[in-house]
């Protein structure tokens, strides 16, 4: 079976190969390369009742030499028709054509010798004809005779003839202009998935969005309209397509304006916002006239033409000038979007102006090409510009969301501080008093007391003693202003403290390293600043297990001092971390949760700032940062 599957595969193989081989021999015999034409010659008709109906005879009239190399022939005055005769060279093709790319006229008429071919007639201004004429295999060496009237500047061939086979032909015929509706098409497209979108944006993004959308809906249709592959295929929407075709280019300036306003500004002395004033009234004249023109017949369409077409590029011209002046003051400024702006617009505005001033150089004998991939660069810049805005405009939200819950956290912090507070200050006096003496009739009476009452006793003066520590705690919360202040020295301070608590961290199996920077001064009460850094070293021990270190550095940064607590203990998880400070939240089972609380409160007073870091397993350590204080007279500091 492998065997029988290997050879029908190598069968199949050189069947392929022998009709590929088959079709290029058959191919090069029968096939035969196109020719260009590139010299033909020219008769201007000065006879006005001369309407194309009869060739010309050969000597009849003086007949111009002329081409595609020179150039076309200047329109002489007075004169709005010309006959043009191509010698068609001999030819061998089974289905000959004749392919002119660019044939300027209004009105056209195709002979071979006295035999008429093609005939079609425009009764709107757009004068860029694209034409494919099928010959017979008799019209070798015979002469083609066009004639062409228009009512513009322009008349004749602009680029060389092609004579080829008909089927080579006809695919650059209809490729003539397909790609620019299809990238019209595209813009269109995207134009109104933008605006939907739109609608979804606040206001100032909206506007910047609507805007953008109409210009990107401008280049589209100006793409569109402008293709020589609408007026070639879809010739009865010649007209339509021609008010298309001005009505998106007179939407697109103010547009443009109106978007960069949106984006910038309205610039020094409002300039941007009355020239978009400007340019919105004179397209509102155009759209005036284009309508009486239509409306009367073309009648005025000289008037139309030179205010809509030439005039319009001299305001073209002054826009981007005016634009690109704006664009590169932001850029120095150091504005990210200007720089955008000015990439894209600086692309299409260098291109644009370029063919303009070409346009007129070559006294309208050009047809603009390369503006429409320009836009395409400019339009991709303010798509990334309007993106930008919408990232920032997000990330602004996430900002302000995050603020506005840690407010909310605060807020409830401080709402839960006040009301125990409160109850605090209203309670603890009340309840000390009472305890005091109960704790002393107690001692007396365990002074006189023996065997297990002497136990009992003992332990009820030891819970007696708790419960007091725990009000002194709520006094300090309630109560954490200073009665005495003075400049405290953080490292005598640090001695004390560890004067205090070694023997404790020594019990619990651990050791303690004190590194204190000299010079290092805070504004407080010496009292409460113990007891805060008490509390957290005494959790500190408490984590340590059976062995451990606690490091207890300070040191100095600009105007702060910098105290750290850390110790290798058992750690703690995010979710515990981010209770630390909350009253009655303690992971000792005979902890209050007080203690925290109360040395949050003191830092707090002190102007400072504490935050714990910590990880399960490998430890915890406490930051707080103090203001740092002068140092008192006679202190010996620097």
């Amino acid at each position: 079976m492998r065997l029988i599957g290997k050879s029908l595969h190598i069968t199949a193989v050189f069947f392929l190969l022998l009709m590929t081989c088959s079709s290029l021999l058959a191919s090069a015999d029968s096939h035969y390369a196109s020719k260009e034409i590139k010299e033909w010659q020219i008769k201007w008709v000065h006879d006005p009742g001369d309407n194309g109906f009869n060739v010309p005879a050969p000597d009849q009239g003086e007949w111009i030499s002329t081409g595609a190399d020179p150039g076309m022939t200047e329109l002489p005055n007075g004169v709005s028709s010309a006959w043009t005769r191509i010698e068609l060279p001999a030819f061998k093709y089974v289905t000959p054509a004749v392919y002119i790319k660019t044939l300027y006229a209004l009105h056209v008429k195709v002979y071979i010798e006295d035999r008429m071919v093609f005939e079609d007639d425009r009764s709107y201004i757009k004068d860029n004809f694209s034409l494919l004429v099928p010959l017979s295999a008799d019209d070798d060496g015979k002469t083609m005779y066009i004639w062409t009237s228009t009512l513009q500047d322009r008349i004749g061939i602009k680029e060389p003839a092609v004579i080829g086979e008909y089927s080579d032909l006809v695919r650059g015929y209809i490729k003539n202009g397909l790609i620019d509706v299809i990238l019209g098409g595209a813009f269109v497209f995207v134009a109104v998935v933008l605006f939907v979108c739109g609608f979804f944006l606040d206001r100032e993004h909206f506007h910047i969005a609507a805007s953008l959308s109409v210009v990107i809906a401008a280049t589209g249709v100006l793409s569109i309209t402008y293709s020589p592959f609408i007026y070639t295929f879809y010739s009865s929407l010649g007209a339509l397509s021609v008010i298309f075709l001005d009505l998106g280019l007179l939407s697109l300036l103010p547009a443009l304006t109106y978007l960069f306003e949106n984006i910038f500004g309205s610039g020094r002395f409002s300039i941007i916002r009355r020239f978009r004033i400007f340019q919105t009234a004179y397209s509102l004249f155009c759209i005036l006239c284009m309508i009486v023109n239509t409306l009367s017949g073309n009648r005025f369409v000289e008037f139309y033409y030179f205010v809509s077409a030439t005039v319009i590029g001299f305001i073209m011209i002054i826009q981007f000038i005016l634009l690109i002046a704006y664009v590169i003051a932001y850029s120095i400024k150091g504005n990210k979007d200007a720089i955008i702006f000015a990439v894209g617009f600086g692309t299409a505005a260098l291109t644009g102006v370029s063919e303009l001033i070409w346009y007129y150089v070559k006294s309208g004998n050009y047809d603009l090409f390369y503006w429409k991939w320009a836009l395409v660069v400019f339009i991709l810049s303010l798509i990334i510009i309007l993106g930008r805005r919408l990232a920032l405009n997000h990330r602004q939200v996430v900002k302000y969301s995050r603020e506005l819950e840690l407010f909310n956290n605060e807020l409830q912090r401080s709402e839960k501080m006040e009301i125990i507070s409160e109850l605090a200050a209203s309670v603890a006096h009340e309840v000390r008093n009472p305890l005091q003496v109960t704790r002393g009739f107690l001692q007396l009476l365990s002074e006189k007391s023996s065997g297990s009452e002497e136990q009992y006793l003992s332990m009820a003066l030891s819970e007696l003693d708790r419960a007091a520590n725990i009000i002194t705690d709520f006094l300090t919360f309630a109560k954490p202003e200073f009665e005495q202040i003075s400049i405290l020295n953080v490292q005598d301070e640090f001695k004390h403290i560890e004067s205090i608590m070694l023997p404790l961290c020594h019990l619990n199996g651990g050791r303690m390293i004190m590194e204190a920077g000299e010079g290092l001064w805070v504004r407080g009460n010496s009292s409460k600043f113990k007891q805060a850094f008490i509390n957290i070293i005494k959790n500190s021990i408490e984590s340590l297990g059976d062995e451990g270190t606690i490091h207890m550095i300070a040191y100095g940064v600009g105007d702060k001092v910098y105290i750290h607590i850390k110790d290798d203990g058992e750690g703690m998880d995010q979710e515990v971390l981010n209770r630390l400070g909350e009253p009655y939240f303690s992971n000792k089972t005979k902890g209050t949760g007080l203690g925290l609380m109360v040395t949050f409160r003191i830092i707090e007073s002190m102007q400072g700032e504490i935050h714990f870091e910590s990880q399960k397993g490998a430890g915890t350590e406490s930051v707080t940062m103090l203001p740092l204080a002068d140092a008192p007279e006679g202190s010996g500091s620097l």
